[in-house]
Order: structure tokens, then sequence, then C-alpha cells
């Protein structure tokens, strides 16, 4: 044979034997195909059902104290739209305050005389609509505004050449007086940073000390695993509260967003969501004991959620149903909603108590959870 073929058998052979060695490593270590196979169909999933910029499912009550046949006419008019989901209610108090709940997030207001009024020229609607979103609140000023002038038109075909009155909408924006984005986002944004300080640090901790053996030295010594979990949460616990700290103080004298309700529930509400993403990121450090897959799972299971799923840019309502129960399973969710609450609704004490309760539930249990996985053995 010629020692160029011969090199060439070698060369392929060498090849072959290295591709088979780094193969079987591939499939010896689970966390190479996680990040390989896992985290891209997590990322299509989160972000191909997660990500949508329509505006549906609007839930809009409809008030009409005195019902006439024009506003039964434009209620119906709703409910074929494929946008909204109108509720109807006989008071302007109900609808408030299921605005403020949330169960609903605009609300139509036709005038006790709107036929009459409708009959001699022109009638007003009321549109009072959630403005902490501006963009969406926008788009659904537009629809209802669009909605509205395609009914009067037909009301108008059907009259032949009689004259249509008008109709106007008057829009009116709750929580949001000075219609800017920007008091919807920053909310959402101490969301955001407090899960990527309490989650994605502390994720890293514990499997920083499997790597390095300090957990083996630890595990001779009289310390219990209550003190290692302790040790662990109070310095990241309050760099997580320095953080909240600067947030609020850029959103007050930055963005000039305005903290309607009390403070005290703020920080108390803080302060029980970064006990919830300081378990998390234990609880993935002490599975992992991998500082890199630690990392990696940390950005998938609690930023990335966090940052699609819970509401901070896109609302649930306009998710798909399995996509909007995975996002009401999220402890951001809640946290999200209590601070939009506080910075912009004021002390609406039904969403609160709901939120605060399930955040010290969360934390309740993930902390449980986090000291049952850290036992001091090598196992």
């Amino acid at each position: 044979m010629p020692a160029k073929q011969q090199r060439n058998s070698h060369f392929w052979g060498r090849l072959w034997a290295l591709v088979k060695k780094e193969t079987r490593q591939l499939l010896r270590d689970k966390s190479n195909l996680l990040i390989g196979i896992g985290l891209p169909i997590a990322l299509i999933f989160i972000f191909g059902y997660g990500v949508t910029l329509d505006v549906k499912h609007i839930r809009i009550a409809v008030v009409a104290t005195q019902p006439s046949p024009q506003t039964e006419d434009i209620a119906a008019a709703l409910r074929l739209s494929t946008y909204f989901e109108p509720v109807s209610m006989t008071s302007q108090q109900a609808a408030e305050a299921a605005l403020r709940r949330r169960d609903v997030e605009s609300i139509a207001i036709f005038n006790d005389d709107f036929a009459s009024q409708l009959e001699a020229g022109t009638a007003d609607i009321q549109l009072i609509v959630l403005g902490s979103d501006a963009t969406r609140a926008s788009s659904i000023r537009n629809y209802f505004t669009e909605l509205i002038q395609v009914w009067a038109m037909k009301q108008q075909s059907r009259a032949g050449n009689k004259a249509m009155s008008g109709i106007n909408v008057v829009p009116r924006m709750w929580f949001n007086d000075a219609n800017t984005s920007t008091w919807f986002i920053v909310p959402g944004l101490i969301v955001l940073i407090m899960t990527l300080v309490g989650t994605f640090l502390t994720s890293l901790v514990m499997a920083r000390e499997w790597e390095r053996g300090t957990l083996e030295a630890l595990f001779v010594t009289p310390v219990r695993p209550t003190e290692i979990i302790l040790a662990k949460i109070i310095p990241y616990f309050f760099v997580g509260i320095i953080g909240l700290v600067l947030c609020v103080l850029a959103s007050t004298f930055l963005f000039h967003v305005p903290i309607h309700g009390s403070f005290l529930i703020l920080v108390l509400g803080s302060f029980a969501y970064m006990l919830v993403a300081l378990a998390i990121g234990l609880l993935i450090s002490s599975f992992t004991k991998n500082q890199f897959l630690a990392s990696q799972i940390a950005i998938l299971a609690s930023f990335l959620p966090a940052m699609m799923l819970s509401g901070f840019v896109f609302d649930l309502g306009n998710l798909p149903t399995a996509v909007n129960i995975i996002g009401s399973l999220l402890p951001a969710t809640y946290f999200i909603e209590l601070l939009r609450t506080v910075f912009l609704a004021g002390n609406f004490w039904p969403v609160i108590l709901k939120d605060m309760a399930i955040l010290c539930v969360y934390a309740v249990v993930l902390l449980a959870l986090a000291r049952a996985q850290t036992k001091k053995t090598l196992d």
C-alpha cells in the first residue's frame, strides 16, 4: 500500500475512534443532551406560544342601566367580534370593581338616555380602559371605536337616506394617566432583576461548592444543613434588596412612575419573592452540582418564563389556554401583579392579599424543599 494511502487510512481510523469516544461521552453526560436538545425545544415553545403581538380576548364590561334595542345590538356586535369577550353588568360600581380585580380590562358605559340621544342627533359612549399596558390599551380603544363606527354605518344603511346620528366614544385611561408604556414596564423590570439576582446567582453557589469540594469539608464539621442554607441565602437576600431599592429610586426619580399604594406592602412582597427566587436557585444548584448546567437551567426555568409567561410583556389572557395555565403557576406572575397594583392602582386589598398569600406559600414550600435536598451526605 502506498505511504499516502496508508496515512489516509490511519487518519480515518483515528478520527472514527475519536468520534465514537466523544459520542459515548455525549450520551453519558445527560447535561449535554439537555442543553443541546432540551433547550431548543423549550425555547421554541416559549417563544412560539408565549410571544404574541395580537390583541384578542379583550374582556369588556357592558354597563347599560336602561337597556334599549340599540345597546343590546351593540352588545351583540361585541359578542360576534373576534376580539371582544363582553360581560353584561347592571352597575358602574360593579364594573369598576371587576376592572380593579383585572376580571375585565375595559368598560363600555351607556347613559340612561342613550337611545333618545341617538335619535336626537348624537350620543356618547364612555370607554374606561385598563391603561397599565399603554400599547394594549390603545389597541382596545381603537378596536372598540372601529366596531362602533361599523355598527353606526350599518344602522345608517338600514335607515336608507335617513341621516344617522353620530356616536362619540369618550375614552378614559385608568392607572396610567401619562398613557406611557414605561409605567407598565418598570414594575416588571423589578421582577426580572430580582429573579436574575436571586435565582441565577444563587444557583451557582451550591454548584460551585460541589465542584470545588468545599462542601465536603463542611460536612465533617458540626454545621447543620439549615445553617448552610441560611448562610447561602442571607448575603444574596441583601444584594437583591439593594437592587430593589435602586430600581424603586430609578422608577420614581428617573421614569416618574408613581407609587399609589403602600410602600410597606411593596417591601414585604419583595421580601417574599426574593425568598422564592433564592429557594429556586438553591434547589437548582443542589440537583445539578455543576455551575454551567445550573446557570443554564436557572435561565431556562426562571428568567425566561418570568420574562415571557408572567404577563411582563404579553397579557396572559391573550395566550393559549395551556400557556396561560403555565403562566399562572409561576411565582413571578403574582409578584408582577402585586407590584403593578401597588404602583398604579393603590391598596386594592383583594389583589394584594391574594398575591401576598400565594408568594408566602411558594416561599415556605420551596425553602422546605431546598432544606430537604441539602443533606450532609455525598450521595
